[in-house]
């Protein structure tokens, strides 16, 4: 039997998943998709799990599809016919997902890290949609890139193909945090810890509202928009918060410490 290359662990409430194929930098092998996919799966089935964090071993988050594999592969079995599955199940995820790099991420790497709410990294991480330079087209990562980027960033980037740091990643909108490596696992700790706080059924409705094409009349907008705070505020969740709140105390979706 093949070795993991991915592992999921938990403790209180917070899931990680982490990339363990440090050998080919953790390039996106059928085998890594698969046990990503399954564990991805895994812990939003969990009720445990309140957040999930995205890590990794080795210098690498992320180099992108296995080129290996894709040069024996015929045009119908590239990785890339389950690749947008696997991209839309993150972004989709009910639950917050946080993305931890404490090295570079290429091409599909970068694809999970757009995917994900929240992308944390060391300030010596480097980025690159690199795909150009090989011949094919950043299409498929583009559907989670684009809607994070700037557009004439996005522009530049994708056409040269040029590597960028960390700072300039933050700056275009791709991360949220960069910071020395010695503090990448204090913030990454500060995001989970703070989405923990919310009631799972209010977060999960805030990333489908985030997701969710504006209507271009702001009366339907807002119809739309009371009807949703109206329903969350009569909701069991939400009554449970306003009673925590009014009694100076953790709701009880929150561990009790």
């Amino acid at each position: 039997m093949a070795e993991e290359l991915v592992h999921l662990t938990s403790d209180a409430g917070i899931a990680t998943i982490t990339l363990d194929s440090p050998h080919n930098r953790n390039a996106l092998s059928a085998q890594l998709r698969r046990e990503l996919r399954d564990h991805l799966e895994n812990a939003i089935a969990d009720d445990a799990v309140r957040v999930i964090v995205l890590d990794h071993t080795g210098p690498v988050f992320c180099a992108g599809m296995d080129l290996k594999e894709s040069r024996a592969a015929g045009a119908e079995d590239q990785g890339v016919n389950e690749f947008p599955a696997l991209l839309e199940r993150i972004w989709n995820s009910p639950k917050p997902v946080v993305a931890k790099l404490a090295g570079p991420a290429r091409a599909g790497g970068v694809g999970i890290v757009a995917a994900c709410d929240i992308a944390v990294c060391a300030d010596t991480a480097t980025f690159a949609f690199s795909e150009v330079r090989i011949g094919v087209v950043p299409a498929v990562i583009s559907v989670t890139v684009l809607p994070r980027l700037q557009a004439r960033q996005a522009h530049e980037l994708f056409l040269t193909g040029e590597t960028f740091s960390a700072r300039r990643a933050v700056e275009i909108g791709l991360l949220n945090s960069a910071v020395a490596a010695e503090a990448l696992d204090a913030e990454t700790r500060r995001y989970t810890d703070m989405l923990a706080l919310g009631g799972p059924k209010a977060l999960a409705a805030t990333k489908e509202m985030l997701r969710r094409p504006r209507p271009t009349d702001m009366g339907e907008d807002f119809t739309e928009m009371l009807a949703l705070s109206a329903g969350f505020f009569a909701s069991e969740e939400g009554q449970e918060g306003i009673r925590a709140f009014a009694e100076k105390r953790k709701p009880s979706w929150v561990p009790q410490s």
